[in-house]
Parts: C-alpha cells; sequence; structure tokens
C-alpha cells in the first residue's frame, strides 16, 4: 500500500490504531484487536513519530475497551438494532461486538474510507458512508424507522466546534427519532491542555471542545437526557491493568478534576 497520507484531525486515527497494535502485543492486553496489528503491518508510514505515551495508550484501550462493553449490552438487551459509528477511523469496533443481529454504520472522512476499503469489506449489514459527520447528506443513507439505534462517537466530538455538535445531535435525531449516545470527553481544562500532547502536536489537530457539567447538554434541547458518566479511573477494566498503573488510577480517582479530565458520557436523546 502506498504511504499513508492524512493531515490534521484526520491523522489521529493513527494515534488509537498503533496504540490498539502494540497492546495486543502483550501478554495480557487490555483489548484483544488483531485487525489493528494487521492493519498496522500494512501501513508505510512512521507510527513512532506519533510519540504515544503509554499512559495514553492504556487510556485509549481503556476507552475503547468500554464502549465496546456498553455497546454488547445494548445489543444484547435489545432487537432490530441499528449503530451509527461516528468518526470511525481505521477501528474495528464491529469485528470486536460480533454481533449479526446489528445494522452497522461506519461514518467518517472520504479519504478515511478509502484507506478503510482497504481492510474492511461492506456486507449487508456493515456499511462504510464517506463523509464529515457535519455535512448533512449522510444521514439520508440511514434508514429511519428502526426499532433501536445507538450512536457512536469516540475520540471525535472534542474535535467538533460546540454549534455542530448542537446541529449533528439534532440532525440524526431528525433523521431517525430516538437514539442513545456515548462518547468520551474532555472537561475544559484538559481540552485547553492536550494540545501539548505529543501526539497531538505531532498531527496539529485542534481540540475545540470540551465539557465540565455532563447535564449542561440537556439545556441544547432536543430532547437530551444525562444517563451516566463512566469513568476511566474507576471501572471494571481497571483490574487487568499492571500493579503500578492500577496504583496511579486509583490515586487519580480520589480527586474530581483528574478523573472528569477524560471520562465517557452516556446520553438518550427523545
Amino acid at each position: 500500500m502506498d504511504k499513508i497520507a492524512l493531515t490534521e484531525e484526520k491523522e489521529t486515527l493513527l494515534i488509537p490504531l498503533f496504540g490498539k497494535a502494540n497492546e495486543n502485543r502483550k501478554k495480557h492486553p487490555i483489548l484483544v484487536d488483531k485487525k489493528a496489528v494487521e492493519i498496522v503491518n500494512q501501513i508505510d508510514y512512521n507510527f513512532k513519530s506519533l510519540k504515544i505515551p503509554e499512559k495514553t495508550n492504556t487510556m485509549m484501550c481503556l476507552r475503547a475497551k468500554l464502549i465496546d462493553n456498553f455497546v454488547k449490552d445494548f445489543l444484547s438487551n435489545n432487537y432490530e438494532n441499528t449503530a451509527l459509528h461516528l468518526g470511525c477511523g481505521l477501528d474495528s469496533r464491529y469485528n470486536r461486538i460480533k454481533n449479526n443481529n446489528v445494522d452497522w454504520y461506519d461514518v467518517d472522512f472520504k479519504d478515511v474510507i478509502d484507506i478503510r476499503r482497504h481492510f474492511y469489506k461492506e456486507s449487508h449489514n456493515y456499511h462504510l458512508i464517506a463523509s464529515s459527520v457535519t455535512e448533512h447528506e449522510w444521514l439520508e443513507k440511514i434508514p429511519a424507522g428502526k426499532k433501536h439505534y445507538i450512536v457512536i462517537a469516540e475520540g471525535l466530538l472534542m474535535y467538533l466546534k460546540e454549534n455542530e455538535i448542537k446541529t449533528l445531535l439534532t440532525d440524526i435525531k431528525n433523521r431517525i427519532g430516538s437514539y442513545t449516545l456515548i462518547f468520551d470527553a474532555f472537561n475544559t481544562y484538559t481540552a485547553k491542555k492536550v494540545k501539548n500532547q505529543p501526539s497531538i502536536k505531532k498531527t496539529g489537530a485542534a481540540i475545540h471542545w470540551g465539557i465540565d457539567d455532563p447535564k449542561e447538554l440537556t439545556s441544547w434541547g432536543a430532547g437530551i437526557r444525562f444517563i451516566e458518566e463512566q469513568y476511566f479511573t474507576s471501572n471494571d477494566e481497571v483490574k487487568n491493568l499492571d500493579s503500578l498503573t492500577r496504583t496511579m488510577y486509583k490515586l487519580a480517582n480520589l480527586f474530581p478534576m483528574a478523573k472528569k479530565a477524560h471520562r465517557l458520557l452516556i446520553y438518550r436523546i427523545n
């Protein structure tokens, strides 16, 4: 495959990809993702130039694992499911979920989807949509009138501006009606400081949005209801970390600013 060429926020998709591939090589990985290893081995790119800190890699793998867990539970507890995976990058969540009863849509920029097509094949229940999520036309490809919808936005919304997020959530509701939304978010302090993180500096991507009080979204209208906040510092997966990292996470969990620096937020939009 030719040398990969992505810029700014699009290049950030390589950070979790490489992180998951490295994690998968460990004896006891947080996340098993053989597809990530396969893709990294086939892409001509200097991944080491991303300079991903180990603590960042751990967080990304925990984030992916916790979202996987939530999505699996959602799909197993409902029927006639449709999943929208926004800003999918080269992630293999559909493969990891292993649920043939979900109609799955991976959405990302055209140049990202062009690369993705080298590694993923569409089927009757797995679809690729080439579009920025801030455009409107892509939603016309999503079937309306299904029983249950889940929208996943991992590593995405912090790169959008608040008005773009509001419009996106409203546009999705106007197309499909009620849905469950899960995404990760920085608090406002972290959103301002994360630009100095080595991997983010390398890509030149800009972080635009952070949120302190998750209930803030309920004031946006569009029937947004806050459901749950999940912390990377305290969850069932932390026990699988090495002893030093577990200790660091336990200490961080004692301080609200630290545990809320980056976490998962879950909403119901009716």
